[in-house]
């Protein structure tokens, strides 16, 4: 048996997710389908982890056992985004790994980046693709404010209603914000997010970035643990998948 770990490229806009699901067409779907094309075998795929409608990846993880071994690497990339081309996912690297890895099960940590366009006029370049604000966000405050997020916390404030995870616990170990030009990227790393966490927190950012809120409030939503208290999550269009850590 061969273990394979894939690489995923996608842009999130017209699927329900990454995983599979009834009410609509997911990535999962679309890349189990051309690998069972390619691999004239029936593949299952597991992912480091799931996004959300909307939500894009530069570097998805997944990984597929199959009873073959793929040979020629370049071939087999060429074949499969034959099928993926028009779908808006590219698979960008496969690697050989050991029986026992699992795309989520040995992550160790993941990076998500969310893009803020803060100018006043629309960009076609970027729809769908960011946040686009068009007050003047004060940059000074939010760097400030991401400072709280940072470290181990209960972040039952800054999860979905409808996250399935049992513990609400998460650690935070990169919290950082950069301006360039007009548009500002936050990053995050973490073991592992809760549903709509990294979206909650961002979209507090903003409420901080427009002066609503002073920076230490994040403390105090954080430690108050009621959802009811965070800021509206920001949209899912600026937020990607950047890479999973193993």
């Amino acid at each position: 048996m061969f273990n394979y770990q894939i690489i995923i490229e996608y842009l999130g806009t017209n699927y329900v997710g990454w995983q599979i699901q009834k009410n609509g067409t997911s990535i999962q779907s679309i890349i189990q389908k051309a690998l069972t094309k390619v691999l004239k075998s029936k593949i299952k795929i597991n992912g480091s982890g799931r996004t959300d409608a909307g939500v894009h990846a530069k570097g998805q993880s997944a990984n597929f056992i199959i009873d073959k071994e793929i040979k020629d690497n370049y071939k087999f990339l060429e074949s499969v985004n034959f099928f993926l081309k028009k779908k808006s996912i590219s698979i960008i690297e496969i690697n050989n790994k050991k029986i026992n890895f699992h795309a989520r099960h040995s992550v160790k940590k993941k990076m998500y980046k969310y893009i803020i366009l803060n100018r006043s006029t629309e960009s076609p370049m970027y729809n769908d693709r960011a946040w686009i604000i068009k007050k003047k966000l004060n940059i000074t405050m939010m760097k400030k404010g991401i400072r709280y997020y940072l470290g181990t916390h209960n972040f039952t404030s800054m999860r979905s209603a409808s996250c399935a995870a049992k513990n609400p616990i998460r650690t935070i170990t990169k919290a950082k914000i950069k301006k360039r030009s007009d548009k500002i990227i936050i990053t995050f790393e973490s073991k592992s997010f809760l549903q709509k966490q990294v979206r909650s927190m961002v979209g507090c950012l903003k409420y901080v970035g427009e002066n609503k809120w002073k920076p230490e409030k994040i403390k105090t939503i954080i430690k108050l643990k009621k959802r009811q208290l965070c800021a509206p999550p920001a949209p899912p269009e600026g937020l990607y998948l950047e890479k999973v850590f193993y």
